[in-house]
C-alpha cells in the first residue's frame, strides 16, 4: 500500500478538522474534509464535500476508500442528547464499512469533578453533569465496539483548547482580541488556580499519531499539555509576549456570566453543570502519551506567541 495515498476523512471543519488536516497534508495524507454546506476556508490541497453525518448512507459513502477517519463534529450543547449518539453510531458503522479506523476527539467532561486530583487515563468516569455523564457512555460504546471486534477505534482526549483557529473557547475570542486592542480580557472563575490548557496543532499532530500507530488502537488518550500553570500565569506570559501590561476582568460564576450578557441564557443554562472546571484545579497528566509515543507538548510560551500571532492576522480590534 502506498502510505503517502491513503485517504483520510475528516467530518467537521471547526478549529480541529481544519488544524487536523493541515498536518495530515503535511505528512503526505489525501485529506476530505466533510460539513452539512461544502462550504469554507480549508488547508490548500484538501477536498471538501458537503454531506450531512447524521445520514448514515452518506456517511458511509463519503468514508468509502478512507484508510483512517476521523470524528471532529460538534453541536450546541442542548442538542448533544439527540445528535451525538447518532453520530456515533454512522461514525462507527461508516469506519466498520470502509475498514478504516476510527479516531474521536473527546473532551474531560466525563471525569466530573477530580478535586484537583491529575487526571489520568486510569481515571474513573465520574462525571455527575449530564453532559458528561453521555460523553461517558459515548466514549464506553466506541471502546466496546473496538473490544468486540467490529471496528478499530481510539479516543484522543483533549483539555480547553487554545491556538490558532480556536475562537469558542475560554483562552479564546474573550482574551487575545482584547490583550491585542489594550481592552479587558475576560476570565473564568478562580484564575489563581492550576488549570490545564490543550494548544490546537498538538492536538492535530496528536491525533494523527494515534491514527498511525496499531498500539494506540482500543484505548482513550490524555493530549499533550504543557506543565500545568494558573490562567493568571498564562495572562502574565500573555503580557510578556505583547510587551504592555493586561486589564483582567473576572467572571467568577456562571450566573454572573449571564447576566452581564457574555453567555446567551441557552448557553448559560446549559454550562452552568459544568463550570465547575474553573472553581477547581484541572490538572491533565499526559505522561502516558508523551511516554509511549514521545509526544510533547509546544512551550506554553511559544504556543501562546505563535497564537497572538494569528490572531494579529486574522482578526481586528
Amino acid at each position: 500500500m502506498n502510505l503517502s495515498n491513503e485517504l483520510h476523512v475528516i467530518f467537521g471543519t471547526g478549529p480541529v478538522g481544519l488544524s487536523l488536516a493541515e498536518e495530515l497534508l503535511a505528512r503526505g495524507k489525501r485529506v476530505r474534509l466533510v460539513n452539512r454546506s461544502g462550504k469554507g476556508q480549508i488547508p490548500a490541497g484538501a477536498e471538501l464535500v458537503a454531506g450531512d453525518a447524521s445520514r448514515l448512507a452518506i456517511a458511509q459513502e463519503l468514508s468509502r476508500g478512507a484508510a483512517v477517519i476521523y470524528n471532529a463534529t460538534h453541536a450546541p450543547y442542548e442538542q448533544w442528547p439527540e445528535i451525538l449518539p447518532r453520530l456515533q453510531e454512522n461514525m462507527i458503522e461508516s469506519a466498520a464499512t470502509a475498514g478504516a479506523k476510527l479516531v474521536v476527539i473527546d473532551t474531560l467532561y466525563v471525569y466530573g469533578e477530580t478535586h484537583g486530583q491529575p487526571m489520568t487515563e486510569a481515571m474513573p468516569y465520574a462525571a455527575t453533569s449530564r453532559k458528561g455523564r453521555l460523553r461517558a457512555e459515548l466514549a464506553w460504546g466506541y471502546l466496546q465496539a473496538h473490544r468486540t471486534g467490529k471496528v478499530r477505534v481510539v479516543l484522543g482526549r483533549a483539555a480547553d483548547f487554545f491556538g490558532p483557529r480556536v475562537l469558542n473557547s475560554s483562552l479564546g475570542q474573550y482574551v487575545f482580541p482584547a490583550a491585542l486592542s489594550g481592552q479587558p480580557i475576560l476570565t473564568l472563575g478562580n484564575i489563581d488556580l492550576p488549570h490545564s490548557y490543550s494548544y490546537m496543532p498538538d492536538i492535530a499532530r496528536s491525533l494523527a499519531v494515534l491514527g498511525e500507530r496499531e498500539e494506540a488502537l482500543g484505548q482513550d488518550w490524555l493530549l499533550p499539555v504543557a506543565p500545568t500553570v494558573s490562567t493568571r500565569e498564562v495572562s502574565q506570559l500573555i503580557e510578556q509576549a505583547l510587551g504592555h501590561p493586561l486589564q483582567l476582568f473576572s467572571v467568577p460564576s456562571i450566573e454572573q456570566a449571564r447576566e452581564l450578557g457574555i453567555f446567551d441564557e441557552t448557553f448559560a443554562t446549559e454550562y452552568r453543570e459544568l463550570f465547575y472546571q474553573y472553581t477547581e484545579p484541572q490538572i491533565v497528566d499526559a505522561h502516558a502519551i508523551e511516554h509511549a509515543f514521545g509526544l510533547q507538548a509546544t512551550p506554553l510560551d511559544e504556543a501562546l506567541r505563535t497564537t497572538i500571532r494569528w490572531y494579529q492576522e486574522n482578526t481586528r480590534s
